[in-house]
């Protein structure tokens, strides 16, 4: 029987797909994967020049306890992105700048923590990606038993192990690992498209035809009733 709390070996998102997932936004993949799976608008990066991408390596902490988080520092391999639960509390931080400076030496390619860090100025100055639901200058506690490499949720939005993580200045888009292909598939169509309606744009042509049509569709419209 394994260990209870920590599961070390996981399926991560292929690295030929974290390499082609980061030419793309993180809007343009949640776009494709159906307008879904961005994580809760409260958290965002400490510099809006931060971008990661990488498979999620996921953490569950009890509030305010941050003792699982320094055994993932020790188990994630690099490029891992260290995906961390903290219920949303800001009582205290969880990370740091010793910490951040740890898992950069370890090569692990980021935070995502639904949670409080702190030496944010330090943090937003240099080249680790940090994402955060906030900052508070109090440290934990270190001394509850959590889980690592179980399912999560982060700001409503479920994180299995292993996910393909990708966050950028608008904030994290997770995208299951089972669809990952098919949403870095796709995601250059989009590219193309914003593109071309962009060109329109600049021509002159501000109205889209799909407007009017689900106008009339929902009834805001009669069926040739003009905009």
């Amino acid at each position: 029987m394994g260990n209870p709390y920590i599961v070390k070996d996981i399926q991560r998102v292929p690295p030929k797909l974290v390499e082609a997932a980061r030419k793309f936004p993180a809007a343009i993949l949640a776009d494709v994967a159906g307008r879904r799976g961005s994580l809760g608008g409260r958290i965002q990066p400490l510099s809006k020049a931060m971008k990661v991408a990488g498979p999620a390596f996921t953490v569950e902490v009890r509030p305010g306890d941050n003792l699982m988080i320094h055994a993932a520092l020790l188990l994630a391999k690099p490029g891992d992105v260290l995906v961390v639960d903290g219920k949303g509390d800001l009582s205290c931080a969880l990370t740091g700048g010793l910490m951040a400076a740890q898992a950069k030496a370890a090569g692990i390619a980021g935070f995502v923590i639904d949670g409080a860090v702190r030496d944010t100025d330090e943090g937003a100055q240099g080249d680790f990606p940090i994402f955060a639901a906030g900052c508070n200058p109090n440290g934990p506690q270190k001394g509850v038993p959590g889980w690592i490499n179980i399912p999560v949720s982060l700001a409503g939005t479920a994180v299995n192990p292993g996910d393909l993580v990708v966050g950028d200045a608008d904030g994290v888009v997770i995208i299951p690992r089972e669809q990952a292909e098919k949403v870095i598939g796709g995601a250059q169509a989009k590219i193309d498209a914003e593109a071309a309606r962009m060109k329109e744009i600049e021509a002159g042509k501000l109205a889209s035809p799909w407007v009017a049509e689900t106008l009339r569709k929902v009834g805001v419209l009669g069926p040739n009733e003009p905009l």
